[in-house]
């Protein structure tokens, strides 16, 4: 009896789906994507209409139509379609602040059917051009620059300076002049041009970084002080951003294999569970394998949270060392994960990383 209620089952199972299917099969579509091809932003929302027969021998009633995303807004014949007749389904996109290409989705259900029908809209979208204000938008009286943080990126200790051009526009409606005058570190220099700027003008300051003069390797931040001939706040203040690294010239391969190397046993190390305000060191064992003496430039952490120091500065062929690295939980909570980069005269890898991670467990705090 079991059995052939459960054969009742699957035929009424079957029988439903396989009606579902076939209605989903007679509502018939000229397309089922459409590309846009290129679209301009400014020129806003777009619209493609997929039209259907219904093909069956019984009306076609859409229950619903999805989007896979709010940047699409869908619409639909509402009422039945009947055989023989024909249906839409309008897909509007707005490719405001999406620039690129983009592929999106509609979903179609149908009454009385589970299974959906989906269509597809693609294109690609060419953003509206941005005019110097949109761009520059960080002021400094009357000029403007996209961020008061100039970055430098890597920069060389080779004997050239890195030099890298920054946009600033006079937003105001009277000249503006540079002065001479900068005050920052001395490996970093600015030139400006042109050195008077009309109104609405756009011109360029030229960060000028002298890496060789740098003693700190590694990421660097510093405060440039400049000044103009404006009446109000002629002193702007920006940040300098760089990560110094030492400069090596070409070498042969045969050179590199005489080259020493730094190598680095287990760099990552987790302290487990600490107690907050609990200091904590583990060692790493750093050796070189290269062919000649390795010198250990500087061990730099990434947090004031964490020391390191060397034992040994300068290996022989073969030689090992540690480094001690700590860690002062103090005023922190949660996971933590910190960083100590080894830099060094290999030449292939002069900048790697040991990491240490922890827990701080808070319970038990006093409050």
């Amino acid at each position: 009896m079991r059995s052939r209620t459960l054969i009742l089952s699957i035929i009424c199972w079957l029988s439903f789906y396989l009606a579902s299917a076939q209605q989903a099969e007679e509502m018939t579509f000229s397309e089922k994507t459409f590309d846009f091809g290129t679209v301009k932003e400014e020129d806003g929302p777009i619209i493609h209409q997929f039209s259907f027969i219904n093909k069956g021998i019984e009306p076609l009633k859409i229950a619903s139509v999805k989007a896979s995303c709010g940047c699409t807004t869908p619409d639909w014949t509402k009422e039945e379609v009947k055989p023989g007749e024909t249906g839409y389904i309008q897909a509007q996109y707005n490719p405001k602040n999406r620039p690129g290409s983009f592929n999106k989705s509609l979903t179609v259900s149908l009454e009385g059917s589970e299974t959906p029908v989906r269509l597809y809209i693609r294109g690609n979208v060419v953003p509206t051009p941005k005019s110097l204000e949109d761009e520059l938008t960080a002021e400094m009286g009357g000029i403007s620059v996209k961020y008061r943080s100039f970055n430098m990126g890597k920069v060389l200790t080779s004997e050239e300076p890195t030099t890298k051009e920054f946009d600033v526009f006079n937003s105001s409606d009277k000249a503006i002049t540079f002065s001479d005058k900068v005050v920052g570190p001395d490996y970093i220099k600015l030139a400006f041009e042109p050195q008077t700027l009309k109104p609405k003008e756009k011109g360029v300051v030229k960060v000028i970084y002298a890496a060789q003069l740098n003693k700190e390797l590694g990421f660097s931040s510093d405060n440039v002080k400049f000044y103009t001939d404006e009446a109000l706040e002629p002193e702007k203040s920006i940040s300098v951003y760089a990560t110094v690294l030492e400069y090596f010239p070409p070498m042969s391969q045969e050179e590199l294999a005489k080259a020493p190397k730094l190598k680095i046993e287990s760099p990552v190390y987790d302290f487990g569970k600490l107690k907050v305000d609990q200091e904590a060191s583990t060692t790493f064992t750093i050796s070189n394998t290269g062919q000649s003496e390795l010198k250990i430039r500087q061990a730099k952490p990434n947090c004031s949270c964490t020391g390191a120091s060397v034992k040994k500065e300068t290996l022989k062929p073969g030689e090992s060392t540690e480094i001690k690295v700590t860690f002062d939980s103090k005023g922190r909570r949660g996971n933590q994960q910190k960083s100590v980069t080894i830099f060094s005269n290999d030449p292939t890898a002069s900048a790697q990383r040991v990491t240490i991670k922890a827990y701080i467990d808070s319970e038990g705090e006093s409050k």
